[in-house]
């Protein structure tokens, strides 16, 4: 693992943005509004959070204008962005009207679809709804497939929670409380130069580990217990995202039975990844391993609740989902998990969740699946 984190730069950054211009002029829109989300930092390094204010950024194919209340100004000027016409709006003013004026008369606005709901009311009562466009699938059609820069960002995180990960399985021992592990583990993503720590955690222990987001409560580990750590991170903004089921004793042979089979159901999934395939399939992919072990069909349980895989990006979970009925057809450049969790209710569960990229050739693992019930670092 390198000392220094790759990051997104501003030449790619102004390409992607190029990209966007094309796709507004194609679709004879005479913009774009991206909000306060990981799409504004996706397109100009702008990180800010949403609130009651709009603050985001107006795309045209000419332009670039930052919509900004007027007293975050100054601190908007301070922060890492794409150069653009700051323009501000005062407290007792129309932030939408502002957006407007940018326009020429009777142009049609694409609305980024993470925007809150009360921001599209307001741009509908001065655009009128038939001016307004869906933005959203231009957008995620640009961010569905990541670029070289992007896939080593992702790769450099997933690496360095798997090293945390580690850390975590050699500290447990009889009587830890799942609260100490998930604050060993925030630290150890700190020291390691993740922002803000983790961004997620999950400890469970024995039947709390049928529940597939963790049970309320402080858990105690003790001896015998199944382990199931599920916990990720950021770097330059792109997440990590990584499940391990163990037992640290000598596994139970009915674990290590359903742990055999949730790694067939894994590698099941990583083999069915196929260039052009939709999505779909890898998830049937999976409950095709499970039925044939008896298990399911669909979503009943024992078997698997959820759907075998997510994508992520700047967001824990984005497209691609590894779904039933998602016809999308894998490409290049595509980043999902592969997790599809077995439940054995009010006994325990068994996920495995490493993450896949597609490239010219076929699927690569992020990080390495486990090796066994006992060993979950290959």
């Amino acid at each position: 693992m390198t000392l220094t984190p790759p990051r997104i730069t501003d030449m790619e950054r102004l390409d992607r943005l190029d990209r966007l211009r094309a796709a507004i002029e194609a679709a004879g829109i005479g913009g774009l509004l991206l909000g306060s989300t990981e799409s504004l930092r996706y397109f100009t390094g702008l990180v800010w959070h949403p609130s009651e204010r709009l603050l985001g950024a107006l795309v045209t194919p000419t332009g670039l204008y930052y919509i900004v209340p007027g007293f975050e100004q100054s601190r908007v000027e301070t922060l890492p962005h794409l150069p653009g016409e700051i323009c501000v709006w005062q407290e007792d003013e129309d932030s939408t009207a502002l957006v407007a004026s940018l326009l020429g008369p009777n142009q049609r606005l694409a609305v980024d679809d993470s925007v809150a709901l009360f921001v599209y009311h307001a741009l509908a009562g001065v655009f009128g709804p038939e001016r307004l466009v869906d933005g959203g699938p231009i957008i995620r059609r640009q961010r569905l497939c990541k670029s070289p820069a992007e896939i080593a960002i992702i790769k450099y995180a997933m690496e360095l929670t798997l090293e945390v990960h580690k850390r975590a399985h050699a500290m447990l021992k009889p009587g830890i409380r799942a609260s100490e592990v998930v604050r060993f583990i925030d630290e150890e993503h700190r020291a390691r130069g993740a922002e803000g720590g983790s961004t997620f955690c999950i400890v469970s222990f024995g039947e709390a580990t049928s529940l597939p987001h963790g049970a309320d409560g402080d858990q105690v580990y003790k001896s015998g217990d199944v382990v199931l750590v599920d916990t990720g991170c950021r770097i330059d903004g792109y997440h990590s995202d990584i499940t391990r089921t163990y037992m640290l004793d000598e596994p139970s042979p009915e674990f290590a039975r359903i742990w055999a089979i949730e790694r067939e159901a894994q590698q099941a999934v990583f083999d069915a990844a196929k260039l052009g395939a939709p999505c779909e399939n890898l998830d049937n992919a999976a409950r095709a391993v499970l039925i044939r072990h008896g298990f399911g069909p669909d979503y009943k349980l024992p078997g698997l609740a959820h759907r075998a895989g997510h994508g992520l990006g700047l967001e824990i979970h984005e497209e691609p989902y590894i779904v039933r009925g998602n016809a999308t057809p894998l490409g290049e450049g595509m980043c999902f998990s592969n997790e599809p969790m077995i439940v054995i209710p009010n006994q325990f569960g068994v996920r495995l969740e490493d993450h896949i990229h597609m490239t010219a050739s076929g699927p690569e693992w992020f990080t390495k699946p486990a090796k066994g019930p006992a060993e979950p670092f290959a």
